[in-house]
């Protein structure tokens, strides 16, 4: 997850990551990739550690729509809003 935080802040950055734990791995910066430090990579892994939590609880596009059709809106901000609870945005 390293690698994808790296490059969801810089999607042009060349890199290489020895290890999986930000506070010990090393980064290599390659061809004048400017280095973005650990605190800011670690933040950008927990928002996208945060996204995954919520896009595995919401019900597919399939299923919302399905709901939204038998049950109208409000149902169907009931369902979403229990997920938006569990894991709000910080």
């Amino acid at each position: 997850m390293i690698i994808e935080a790296i490059l969801k802040i810089n999607p042009n950055a060349v890199v290489n990551v020895s290890g999986t734990n930000i506070d010990t791995c090393t980064i290599e910066w390659l061809e004048e990739t400017a280095e973005i430090s650990k605190t800011d990579i670690q933040a950008k892994m927990a928002e996208i550690a945060y996204i995954k939590k919520r896009e595995k609880e919401y019900p597919s596009m399939a299923d919302q729509l399905d709901d939204i059709y038998h049950n109208g809106i409000d149902a169907w901000k009931a369902t979403i809003k229990v997920t938006k609870d569990k894991y709000p945005k910080e």
